[in-house]
């Protein structure tokens, strides 16, 4: 879930809704429904505003995936779809709870997901007979945000990410993340760097600036 999240920004609801024919064969994961809670009962969905997309699957993402389902076979969940007197729908989901269903959020979250950041001293853990903490910043969604932070540092546009987070509009990305985004004077470094270091003439700490020999050798 942790590789979903921050390695291809999946939301907590679409990384619960997952099915293994959502796995492309060709580096691409196809975001096409989400479980959430309508009324006291869990449904598949569309995700967030109906927003389909397409996100790339990194190799290392996929090759955890494929892991998981060797360790844990999916499991066919059935559902109604939208409302819960919806149409029954089926998806064979990667994950689900000890009983083979669908994953209730505030279960999974209290006691599974801030229990292992708990344990991580990533948040203190409650005093006994008390519950954890209700944070926005401890839920899984901040692993969108470090998939987000981890693209723009890396120089994709904005208009892909919106893309690949499935956000209504580039605008929307811009705003949340904007502050993300390194400035012209990192990205210059950064690219003076990697021409270095494409020429073989990358230095391991700081020295004096080299001379016109090593411009016209680069």
């Amino acid at each position: 879930m942790v590789d979903l999240g921050a390695g291809c920004g999946l939301r907590q609801g679409e990384i619960f809704g997952l099915a293994v024919d959502n796995i492309g064969d060709l580096g691409w994961l196809y975001v096409r429904q989400q479980v959430k809670k309508v009324r006291g009962t869990l449904v598949f969905a569309p995700p967030k505003r109906g927003k389909l997309r397409d996100v790339p699957l990194d190799p290392e993402v996929s090759a955890a995936l494929r892991k998981h389902m060797e360790r844990f076979p999916p499991v066919e969940v059935t559902l109604p779809w939208l409302t819960p007197t919806g149409p029954k729908v089926t998806h064979r989901l990667l994950f689900t709870s000890g009983i083979g269903a669908a994953i209730w959020s505030q279960a999974f979250n209290d006691q599974a997901w801030k229990p292992a950041l708990a344990s991580a001293g990533i948040i203190p853990a409650p005093e006994k007979g008390q519950r954890h903490a209700a944070a926005r910043e401890h839920g899984m969604h901040a692993l969108r945000h470090f998939y987000a932070s981890v693209l723009l540092d890396a120089g994709e546009s904005i208009k892909a990410l919106s893309l690949y987070l499935g956000h209504s509009d580039p605008g929307f990305t811009l705003r949340v993340y904007t502050h993300l985004m390194p400035s012209s004077e990192t990205r210059t470094r950064k690219a003076i760097s990697a021409m270095y270091r494409a020429a073989g003439h990358a230095h391991d700490g700081p020295q004096t600036p080299d001379g016109p020999e090593t411009a016209q050798a680069a």
